[in-house]
């Protein structure tokens, strides 16, 4: 199953915004707040659950600086998934969005493909804002 986030243009050199997101402490930053429990992270990788009680866990797997960042599944994970964040220079900002690539049967998928979306939209905009009052 693919799932691509809703592109964003955040206020920030890509390089500034890559540095950011590779340390999996920063994720924070972009989860829905109230939709989250019992975050745990370090530089390299982070887990928390999800409202349903499912435990997520990414663990970064390298980078194309400075254009891309990716992330797998950690053990934790219901099942294997790798995300790609793309971050593309446009003048002073940079357009990005998140790249899911998840192993799910079909029932899974029925389950899972709105809420995924609809968390993954969130980041980019969650992003967006971040930066946005940086610059503020």
């Amino acid at each position: 199953m693919k799932i691509n986030s809703e592109k964003a243009i955040v206020a920030a050199p890509n390089k500034i915004i890559l540095e950011f997101l590779s340390s999996a402490e920063n994720l924070i930053h972009l989860l829905p707040q109230d939709k989250i429990s019992d975050w745990k992270a370090t530089k390299e990788e982070c887990s928390f659950k999800v409202q349903g009680g499912i435990v997520i866990s990414l663990v970064e797997n390298g980078m194309e600086a400075p254009n891309k960042l990716f992330l797998k599944s950690g053990e934790k994970s219901p099942f294997p998934f790798n995300l790609t964040v793309h971050l593309n220079q446009k003048d002073t900002a940079t357009e990005g969005y998140i790249e899911f690539d998840g192993q799910v049967n079909l029932f899974l998928k029925m389950m899972v493909e709105k809420p995924l979306t609809a968390l993954f939209n969130h980041m980019t905009v969650a992003l967006q804002n971040w930066y946005a009052n940086k610059n503020a």
